[in-house]
């Protein structure tokens, strides 16, 4: 029999729960956590938004996919920028290395998540529910093809998505 994928990889749009959600799975199954964005921020010693600025978003997208490649982990959850999984290679990378969970949420929920964060430097000039749903959608084909499982975050608090991926990944 395989051996079981131990790492998590959590996908979805920005303001899906991924953050969130990891902090209590990685409590929950005892593993270890990295926010891939936080990762990224601190290796390049500067905050996305001002990647986005100097470099531009290739430049960030890139180091997304170094990060995957140089990710060396077991038993770890990782939560995902909301791009991590544009790239094939790097849904490729996600699968290698453990199971990937898509969280999903209603444009109009991420919205309300997110609105007032300055955060999004794909959203700052575009924080509206329209926009938000066109840039879900130009994603969703990505995203369709990276994950093992999906889950759907709208109307459920963390404790009851986690509750889920744990079941999914118990029976993984």
């Amino acid at each position: 029999m395989p051996e079981k994928k131990k790492n998590i990889f959590l996908i979805g749009f920005m303001g899906c729960g991924k953050s969130t959600v990891s902090k209590i799975l990685a409590a929950r199954l005892k593993f270890d956590r990295i926010d891939s964005d936080e990762y990224i921020e601190k290796h390049e010693q500067m905050k996305i938004t001002e990647m986005f600025e100097k470099y531009g978003e290739g430049y960030f997208r890139e180091k997304e996919t170094d990060f995957l490649s140089e990710l060396e982990c077991d038993s770890v959850i990782i939560a995902c920028g909301g791009g991590m999984a544009m790239r094939e290679q790097n849904a490729n990378i996600m699968k290698e290395k453990g199971i990937v969970v898509f969280l999903t949420a209603e444009p109009e929920t991420i919205y309300d998540r997110i609105k007032d964060s300055t955060k999004r430097p794909l959203l700052n000039d575009n924080m509206n529910v329209g926009y938000i749903k066109q840039l879900m959608d130009s994603r969703v084909k990505a995203y369709g093809a990276a994950y093992d499982y999906k889950v759907s975050t709208d109307g459920k608090n963390p404790d009851a998505i986690a509750d889920e991926i744990i079941e999914l990944y118990s029976n993984n």
